[in-house]
């Protein structure tokens, strides 16, 4: 196996098709299923069409650059391109016609013959030279333009030219008349419903036998280019061949040959015209190309096979994954379902999105084609998410809304962990914390809260106020944060000149063991002010519990025979606090005693 990335995703012309099928799609998964008949075909039809003029617009926008390229190389790659879509949707109007449209006979040759004048442009290029030119009737390719329009059934054309030789030729003036006569008479099947196809044949048996006439008559004998014009419409095999320069393919010699020899065909008969023609057409001179190949499987009504060769052939999924989603909706491959339990229209749609995926934005179209397949579309997007690189905090939070919005909370979980690594790698505490906190990962979360506990021991002030403010519920997620956001409540008590609620929180945080021990002393050291106002904050019985955290906490130092970092200087403010507890005791119980007194 050949492993290849799917290079057409970042061809900057072809986002066009990319972007404007996805609309189209997610349309048609949303369609209404209960339109039944011809009112759900006419729909699948237009749905068919849409896709279609994409195709189109998106080969005219390839053409354009591939004029305007300077760079030869480039120039090449892009006329490559338009070949492919043109190719493609050449197949995909015949897989309209047979398969979603199912043309019934009678109107299945109308829809051909509308598809060969589409696709085969070659000619065009030469209609106009003759047309345009002063007497057209005497250019040198006046007659391979009549043989054109006769050959693609544009009769009015080309009785509108022949009336220009007539009155430039005035002693073939009877010719004219009878060849126009013919040609104006031929019976055409009708679209709507207004001829049985019965009295189509017999119209058209009538018709053959009076060209045939007029043929043995020797009418034409005199002017071969008539002659041979008649022979077509007799459908003669040899006079239409002749003409192979003029229809380039084969399947133009097809076409040709069912509006002569059998307007009224029906769809299951395209397989015997179609190999014969094929046959007659190459005549073994070069053998069938991979397009020839696809269109023929379509003509024998083989849809699996379109899908395989389609799927071989062209250089992207985008083809074979929209088709076989519309036939899926056609009803025409719910009997096929693959070895490995997926079934074609998943598995396609899966490798398509697949390689959206590999693209920086495009990915997200990608989703939503994951979301139609309904057995496997979940893992692949779970699996597929994940390797976003996540190079923006932007495209990190439309990932996770992705997420959210379909209940994938281990992924949820894995985007916030990696963004908030990634912030406190650069230092941007605020950020990191709020992506911990939406990850719901505790050790995470204290982790982040010590980081802020120790920048504000180095700094004496806490950076991303905003944030520690506005946790509410979210600082229970971890004791460390819970401390966070209350410490910072303590000092925004202290700070609005609120002692007494300010005293009552810094000695909660100590005596119900939120803070950690570490930070203690910090604590302690933050009691001074309160025990130096004028006015006695602290109660006695809440001046006892600072002494005893301050006993404990020298206690559990000697005992771990740990030194503090600069021993005079904690000895100092040991000392200071010891001085401070006892002298706002003697003023508590001085304060308290004179109250009891009175």
């Amino acid at each position: 196996f050949v492993v290849r990335k799917d290079q057409d995703i970042y061809i900057q012309t072809l986002r066009k098709l990319f972007n404007e099928s996805h609309g189209i799609f997610i349309g048609l998964q949303r369609s209404e299923e209960e339109l039944a008949g011809k009112s759900r075909r006419a729909q699948l039809v237009q749905v068919s069409k849409n896709y279609r003029s994409v195709i189109r617009a998106c080969m005219e926008d390839m053409h354009q650059a591939a004029i305007s390229a300077r760079d030869p190389a480039l120039q090449s790659q892009y006329s490559t391109q338009v070949s492919i879509l043109s190719a493609m949707e050449l197949i995909w109007n015949l897989c309209e016609i047979l398969f979603v449209e199912a043309a019934a006979a009678g109107p299945l040759l109308l829809r051909l013959l509308d598809w060969v004048r589409l696709h085969v442009c070659d000619v065009d290029n030469m209609v106009r030279e003759v047309l345009s030119s002063e007497n057209p009737s005497k250019h040198e390719l006046f007659w391979n333009v009549v043989d054109v329009f006769v050959l693609q059934g544009r009769m009015d054309e080309a009785r509108h030219l022949l009336s220009k030789e007539a009155s430039t030729n005035p002693t073939s003036v009877n010719m004219y008349k009878i060849l126009d006569d013919l040609m104006k008479k031929m019976p055409m099947p009708s679209l709507g419903n207004t001829q049985t196809l019965t009295e189509m044949e017999l119209k058209w048996q009538h018709w053959h036998e009076e060209c045939q006439r007029y043929l043995q008559d020797g009418t034409f004998a005199s002017n071969s280019h008539m002659e041979s014009i008649c022979k077509i419409l007799l459908g003669d095999e040899d006079a239409i061949l002749e003409k192979k320069e003029l229809m380039t393919t084969w399947y133009h010699f097809l076409v040709t040959r069912l509006l002569y020899s059998h307007p009224t065909v029906k769809p299951m008969e395209l397989r015997f015209y179609a190999q014969s023609s094929m046959d007659l057409f190459l005549g073994g001179e070069s053998s069938p190309e991979p397009l020839d190949t696809i269109l023929m499987a379509a003509f024998e009504f083989e849809m699996h096979q379109v899908i395989k060769e389609c799927s071989i052939a062209l250089s992207n999924w985008w083809f074979v994954a929209h088709l076989t989603d519309l036939l899926d909706h056609c009803k025409l491959l719910q009997s096929h379902n693959l070895y490995f339990g997926s079934n074609m229209r998943e598995f396609l749609l899966l490798e398509y999105a697949s390689g959206l995926f590999s693209h920086h934005s495009l990915w997200q179209l990608g989703v939503d084609y994951f979301d139609h397949c309904p057995e496997y579309g979940r893992v692949y997007l779970e699996l597929h998410i994940e390797r976003i690189p996540l190079n923006t905090e932007q495209k990190a939070l439309k990932v996770l809304r992705i997420c959210e919005q379909r209940q994938m909370h281990e992924q949820v979980r894995s985007i916030c962990k990696i963004m908030a690594m990634k912030a406190l790698r650069n230092n941007r505490l605020g950020s990191a914390l709020s992506w911990s906190i939406r990850a719901k990962d505790a050790a995470f979360a204290t982790l982040i809260s010590d980081r802020f506990l120790k920048d504000y021991c180095e700094r004496g002030c806490f950076s991303d106020l905003d944030l520690i403010d506005n946790l509410g519920p979210s600082m229970l997620l971890s004791d460390r944060l819970t401390f966070l956001g209350k410490y910072r409540e303590f000092h925004r008590l202290y700070g609005e000149k609120r002692f007494s609620e300010a005293a009552r929180l810094l000695l909660m945080l100590m005596t119900a063991h939120i803070a950690p021990c570490s930070f203690w002393m910090t604590l302690l050291t933050d009691a001074l002010p309160l025990l130096e106002q004028k006015e006695v904050v602290f109660s006695a019985e809440q001046t006892y519990e600072l002494m005893r955290c301050l006993e404990d906490l020298t206690a559990a130092q000697k005992s771990d025979k740990q030194k503090f970092q600069d021993e005079d200087v904690e000895t100092v403010k040991v000392e200071m606090l010891r001085l401070a507890l006892a002298r706002n005791l003697a003023r508590v119980i001085v304060k308290e005693g004179t109250l009891e007194g009175s």
